[in-house]
């Protein structure tokens, strides 16, 4: 039998009644004649309350003590699903991180996986069991309790889809697919029926919180299809872009085509004259890692997501001890990108959507690029009112480019 790997976020499983609803949904999959390993995040706002209680008790509450706290959201979910699922009269496991055999390296807070060893789970599919895993968080190779960072389920579960050489990924939410912008902020947004797994990352990287880029790493790596669909929609038909979004290899488009707006409410910009070396090994050394590095004679910018950001006060008084004089945090600003195969063959892109900026009376205060992204650094106060725009210039409306 194939293999499926589902994955149900936080707002799948936020209460008994959403949890029931995922156990028959599974059931209907296994029905089906699938093999199936279903991945569950913490139940609702479970993480976010588990943080909150920390920094209740420490303003920089020490990482390692955090992954420990933070983990313990996904195994309740899994427990409570395996049970649902038996209530139902299916044959389920819940297994963690470290038994499913996730193995990450020895960062806490934002470990990254190196290697699957799935033994437990293909022993318990080979006696036809349905297994439910920990999303978010694995084991390191020093044995310790690590967690994967923010949409670190989706991780867990193509990084098992690829281990097990699953026929694709199910991605479920409460939004049925990828959309070119957030609905609640650009109400004329469109789900986009396909991705490739480039135009994928660089939508997670900019803030686009459908799918994480990590995880679309590892489905590119051994050609897995990630399908993004709705908790509450049917099961995947022969053709699952229309009812959601398929993340594959190369789908066909236009070159140059702005696929989707993305946004980052609340970074930071670390700026230096100091030594860049210095710089950049004291962010090593409090596990901060950067979004964009630009390093240009005797200047170095960092852009910071705060989230990553879990002990900033330790870190701002590191880099007063420690760092050069001209060193400072930019504050108050917030990153918009239009995201697109191609999209900067030429300046046409760049000069279109800072145009579009300015003509909303929106100062960007720095733009970077990549092969597949155009990114704005705008005051956080107009983020909306930017993505607006250039959804509408780049989506809504595809003006034709400046000559």
């Amino acid at each position: 039998m194939a293999v499926i790997v589902q994955k149900y976020g936080g707002s799948s499983v936020a209460d008994v009644q959403k949890l029931k609803a995922v156990a028959s949904r599974v059931m209907r999959t296994r029905a089906q004649g699938h093999n199936v390993v279903v991945v569950v995040s913490a139940m609702g706002d479970a993480t976010d309350e588990l943080l909150n209680l920390a920094r209740q008790v420490s303003a920089n509450p020490d990482r390692r003590e955090l992954d420990m706290l933070l983990s313990a959201g996904e195994r309740i979910s899994m427990a409570l699903l395996s049970m649902a699922i038996r209530e139902l009269g299916g044959d389920a496991i819940s297994f963690t991180g470290s038994q499913s055999g996730i193995i990450t390296n020895d960062r806490h807070v934002d470990a990254r996986i190196i290697e699957v060893r799935p033994f437990r789970i293909q022993d318990e599919l080979a006696r036809g069991k349905i297994v439910v895993v920990a999303g978010y968080q694995g084991v390191s190779y020093k044995k310790e309790v690590t967690t994967l960072g923010r949409g670190g389920s989706d991780t867990t579960a193509v990084a098992i889809a690829a281990a097990l050489d699953a026929e694709f990924c199910e991605i479920c939410s409460d939004v049925d697919g990828v959309y070119s912008a957030d609905p609640r902020v650009v109400p004329a947004a469109r789900r986009i029926g396909s991705l490739s797994y480039e135009e994928t990352q660089e939508m997670a990287e900019a803030g686009a919180r459908v799918l994480n880029a990590q995880a679309v790493e590892f489905a590119k790596e051994k050609g897995i299809a990630i399908y993004a669909r709705a908790t509450a929609g049917p099961l995947p038909g022969p053709d699952p872009s229309s009812d959601g979004t398929v993340v594959r290899r190369t789908p066909p488009r236009m070159p140059g085509t702005v696929v989707g707006v993305a946004s980052e409410r609340d970074v930071v910009i670390l700026e230096s004259s100091g030594n860049a070396a210095d710089v950049l090994a004291l962010l090593d050394e409090r596990g901060v890692p950067g979004k964009q590095l630009h390093i240009f004679d005797d200047r170095t910018t960092v852009v910071i997501s705060r989230e990553n950001l879990h002990d900033e006060a330790r870190l701002r008084e590191a880099i007063d001890k420690r760092a050069a004089a001209g060193t400072r945090f930019v504050d108050g600003l917030a990153a918009v990108s239009v995201v697109g195969a191609g999209i900067n063959a030429t300046y046409a892109n760049v000069r279109a959507g800072s145009d579009t900026l300015h003509a909303s009376g929106i100062e960007p205060r720095g733009t970077a690029t990549s092969s597949f992204r155009i990114t704005w650094m705008v005051a956080r106060e107009r983020m909306e009112d930017a993505v607006r725009a250039l959804h509408r210039r780049f989506i809504e409306v595809q003006q034709p480019l400046l000559p």
